[in-house]
C-alpha cells in the first residue's frame, strides 16, 4: 500500500471505530508499517486539517471527530482540479486560507486512486497570475465571522494615514481588490475599507450587534451578486 492509500485507510479506520481510540501500534499491525511511520502519517493527517488527536492512557491511542470528517467523496479527477483552479484564484482574499484548508480535507477522504488521478491532471494544469492579490492580515479575514470591533491603521488614495474604530459587516470583492464592509466610527457611516491599505489592525473586546443591510451598499443594486449556498 502506498503513502496516500494508507492515509486515505487510515482516516477510514479512526471513522469506522469513532469515539474509540486506536493506538499506534495497532494501526502499525493493521498496516503493516512501523509505529513511527503512523505518528508521521497522523502528524501529516493533522497538518492537513483533519480533526484527529491523542488519548492519553493505557487504552488511549489516536480519535478522529467524526462529525467533523467526510465519508469518501465521489468527486472525479476533473471536479477535483475545478475546485483547486478556482481555489487558486482566492488568493489575497478572506477566504483563502479557508479554501486551502478544505481542498486539502477532500483530497485526504478521496479514494486513493481518485487522488492520484487528481493529481496527475493537476499536474498538467498551467496557470499564470492569481486572483486580487492584495495582503490581508488574519485577523482582518476572519473579522465578520468574529463579530468582534476593530481599530484600523488607514491609509486613504493619498497615503494619509488615520485611526479609525469599526464594527466590521461584510465584504465586498470585484476583479481587482477586496474591500471590508464596515460601520465606520468616525466617520458616522457606512465605509468600504480596501484591504491592502489597512495598515495594523486590533481587535478590541466590544461585540458587533448591527447587521449589513442593502443601504450600507453603495452600489447600484444590480451590480451586487449576494453569495448563496445551494
Amino acid at each position: 500500500m502506498n503513502r496516500t492509500a494508507r492515509l486515505y485507510a487510515l482516516v477510514e479506520e479512526l471513522r469506522a471505530v469513532s469515539p474509540r481510540p486506536r493506538s499506534a501500534r495497532w494501526l502499525a499491525a493493521r498496516f503493516e508499517v512501523s509505529t513511527r511511520t503512523v505518528e508521521r502519517d497522523i502528524v501529516a493527517l493533522q497538518g492537513a486539517g483533519v480533526p484527529i488527536w491523542a488519548e492519553p492512557g493505557r487504552t488511549g491511542g489516536y480519535v478522529v471527530d467524526r462529525s467533523h470528517t467526510l465519508p469518501p467523496v465521489n468527486l472525479t479527477a476533473a471536479e477535483a482540479v475545478a475546485m483547486a483552479v478556482a481555489l487558486h484564484r482566492l488568493a489575497g482574499t478572506p477566504f483563502a486560507a479557508a479554501g486551502g484548508t478544505a481542498l486539502r480535507k477532500l483530497l485526504a477522504v478521496l479514494p486513493a486512486a481518485d487522488a492520484a488521478d487528481a493529481r496527475l491532471l493537476a499536474g498538467r494544469v498551467l496557470l499564470i497570475g492569481t486572483g486580487p492579490a492584495t495582503s490581508l492580515p488574519a485577523v482582518v479575514a476572519d473579522a465578520v465571522s468574529a463579530r468582534r470591533v476593530l481599530r484600523l491603521g488607514y491609509a486613504d488614495r493619498c497615503g494619509v494615514a488615520s485611526s479609525r474604530e469599526v464594527e466590521p459587516l461584510g465584504y465586498l470583492g470585484n476583479s481587482r481588490h477586496w474591500y471590508l464592509l464596515a460601520w465606520c466610527r468616525l466617520r458616522n457611516g457606512p465605509r468600504c475599507f480596501r484591504t491592502d491599505r489597512i495598515c495594523d489592525v486590533e481587535v478590541l473586546p466590544e461585540r458587533v450587534t448591527r447587521e449589513l443591510s442593502p443601504a450600507d451598499l453603495d452600489v447600484p443594486p444590480e451590480r451586487v451578486h449576494r453569495l448563496a449556498l445551494v
